[in-house]
């Protein structure tokens, strides 16, 4: 497997899409000034206890409290506050001189342990979601390339994901020997085969990052951010990276520095990998991922020979219908297409549950089967193709009614993008206007762009119909004349995720020009 990381950088937003075999399979898209990322630890003020439902409501500077419930204080939830009350003393204690208090009860009440007003260490476990604030956990953790740091525990683990008893052993052992007191640890799959040394840097690195972040707690006052998540791009990568990467492209240089950088650190010999991509076309299109999004984020999506799902949102769970279409062979009979039909679509399923990060409870309705074995079948390419799901997820064996359940972790809103669009004639409105004549308004604005404003040297971007329309003909094509008539400096880019008639101009600088005000003065 082939695997490669594209990177849009925009002002406002960043954009990761992680292609495998050039198929896209996992898309996030993140404001650049998020706040409440999952990772970041918060300084919060207790601003409401729920006995009833064993939980507090937390200020954590977000518009909406966050949700704290007994369960996530953890069970060193006593040691936390006592550490809190001495960091904040005259003489602050490292944890690693720190004398941990017995655990709480874990079938305690909320009311034993927090009182309004308190300040409380906490981390977001799961961003704001619709009309939710964050959800929180104060059993802290610090995740890095082949560890993950639990602070206040002792216990060392190891992933289930690595399957070789020598190898568990040798990290087991290999990072009791070298964590500190009162630090715990995770061992992550990653680890798997690294050298000594880079799981002592990376375990040495996250220490740091925890008395760098507590020291911050001497004089802070709720709500105040303590410990902030690496950017969203470098955290991708430090869960995802693996030798099957073969590039990683980002238009920004510094996002692109930060990566390299990032990279260079956790696996040195991948750092020629990142690259910097200086082409006009937009990174999303130039790499066909526009078009995979447009074909892959409606409520209909084909998927082999003429099947195709729907997926629907309900309140309380995602419910996906599987159809044949007009799919048939004539050498099978319909049990064997069905099987065939519902191998095809558990894999499609399995790439649109990551790919929309849907969470939650997933309701399939496959293609009805009578055979056993066939049922099994289907179970186990859906387990087999969910395997590359780094989100927790459970998978039930198929009902009577070929019905198959899933649920899936949520961390982070769903993601959601439009794919309609309104008709570019009447934009919805039922009244045509004569949309025939854009080619000749673009060249008006052309017009007064260059013999008004004195602009030579610009970049018209447009759709790609409208670009082909411009750029192709029987005889001379409209840009030529363009070109000969106003500027030889014009440059038309097609943009595949703009509306129809859409179009933004820019400068030499890449600086947009706003037309339409002064234009619709004339």
């Amino acid at each position: 497997m082939n695997s490669e990381l594209i990177i849009d950088v925009t002002h406002e937003d960043i954009s990761i899409a992680l292609l495998e075999d050039k198929q896209l399979v996992e898309l996030n898209r993140e404001k650049r000034n998020i706040k409440f990322a999952v990772g970041d630890f918060h300084l919060g003020k207790v601003k409401k206890i729920m006995p009833g439902l064993n939980a507090a409501f937390v200020d954590v500077g977000y518009e909406k409290d966050a949700f704290l419930h007994y369960l996530d204080l953890g069970p060193q939830f006593s040691s936390l506050k006592k550490f809190m009350s001495q960091i904040t003393s005259k003489k602050p204690v490292s944890l690693q001189k720190f004398k941990a208090d017995p655990d709480i009860d874990k079938n305690g009440l909320i009311t034993q342990v927090l009182q309004s007003g308190q300040d409380v260490l906490v981390q977001i476990a799961k961003e704001p979601i619709s009309t939710k604030g964050p959800r929180l956990t104060s059993e802290l953790s610090i995740a890095g390339r082949y560890l993950v740091l639990l602070p206040f525990s002792n216990k060392v683990s190891v992933s289930q994901k690595i399957k070789l008893p020598e190898e568990k052993l040798r990290l087991k052992k290999l990072v009791q020997s070298l964590r500190p007191h009162n630090f715990g640890v995770i061992v992550r799959t990653v680890a798997e085969d690294a050298k000594n040394e880079e799981i002592e840097a990376d375990l040495k690195s996250l220490v740091r990052r925890w008395e760098e972040s507590t020291a911050k707690l001497r004089n802070a006052r709720a709500p105040k951010l303590i410990y902030e998540e690496i950017g969203r791009a470098s955290a991708i990568l430090r869960d995802i990276l693996n030798p099957t990467f073969s590039s990683i492209y980002i238009n920004d240089e510094s996002v692109y520095e930060e990566v390299r950088d990032f990279v260079s650190v956790i696996s040195p010999d991948k750092e020629k990998i990142v690259k910097l991509y200086k082409g006009q076309a937009p990174i999303f299109d130039q790499f066909g991922v526009t078009k995979q999004i447009k074909a892959s984020f409606g409520r209909t999506v084909s998927f082999k020979s003429g099947a195709y799902l729907i997926v629907e949102k309900t309140e309380a769970m995602h419910v996906i219908d599987v159809n044949s279409g007009n799919r048939s062979k004539s050498n099978q009979n319909q049990e064997s297409n069905a099987l065939d039909v519902n191998l095809a679509a558990v894999e499609e399923i399995a790439r649109q549950l990551r790919l929309r990060d849907i969470g939650g409870i997933i309701v399939i309705d496959l293609i009805d089967m009578t055979d056993n074995e066939h049922r099994a079948l289907v179970y186990d390419r859906m387990k087999e193709a969910m395997a590359l799901d780094r989100a927790k997820h459970q998978i039930l064996q198929l009902s009577k009614f070929c019905i198959m359940q899933i649920t899936r972790q949520r961390v982070r809103p769903e993601m959601n993008i439009v794919t309609d669009e309104n008709c570019p004639s009447c934009y919805g409105k039922g009244n045509i206007k004569p949309s025939i004549l854009f080619v000749d308004t673009l060249e008006s604005k052309i017009d007064y762009l260059v013999n008004s404003l004195g602009e030579k040297d610009f970049t018209l971007r447009i759709h790609p119909f409208i670009y082909s329309h411009i750029t192709k003909g029987w005889f001379k094509s409209i840009e030529k004349q363009w070109r000969k008539k106003y500027s030889r400096n014009m440059t038309l880019i097609p943009m595949q995720e703009f509306p129809l008639l859409h179009y933004v101009f820019s400068d030499r600088k890449g600086d947009e020009i706003n037309l339409t005000e002064e234009f619709d003065k004339l």
